[in-house]
């Protein structure tokens, strides 16, 4: 498995969390015990191999660290959201934020740079064309603002 295909299962769990109120560890059990994961045949992309020991620690260090840390990332997105409510922005939009944001401050083998590449594709798989922009004018701002570049 790719460490893009675990960003992309990161990110629908990190998406699926903002539907309900799972505690973190009940959400990363259910989403990684192996019934969870036979159940992705249904997404052929997804399922073409189980995630090795490696990928699957990288999506449970993000999904955790996401849903542990979330008050935080979102007041970090507002502060580049430009007047916008994070509450106007899409779901897809935040969960994709959050997740480059975390991987940015938190992930050392993931470079700013392909954590912004990464999130303007997801946004283009999942969401409307103009969110990938949105998106990647949100995090280079934030990467340029934080010295992060």
């Amino acid at each position: 498995m790719t460490r893009t295909t675990a960003r992309e299962i990161a990110l629908q769990t990190i998406f699926s969390s903002l539907y309900n109120d799972d505690a973190p560890d009940r959400l990363l059990s259910e989403r990684f015990s192996e019934d969870y994961l036979q159940s992705l045949t249904q997404v052929p992309e997804l399922s073409a191999e189980m995630p090795d020991d490696s990928q699957l620690s990288y999506i449970q260090t993000v999904v955790g660290g996401v849903l542990n840390d979330r008050a935080s990332l979102d007041e970090t997105i507002v502060r580049y959201l430009n007047g916008w409510k994070l509450e106007r922005i899409s779901r897809v939009a935040r969960a994709v934020l959050e997740l480059s944001i975390f991987e940015i401050l938190h992930i050392d083998d993931v470079p700013a740079g392909a954590a912004v590449n990464e999130a303007v594709e997801l946004c283009k798989k999942y969401d409307e064309p103009s969110t990938a922009a949105f998106v990647n004018g949100v995090l280079s701002s934030f990467l340029k603002e934080e010295n992060l570049q």
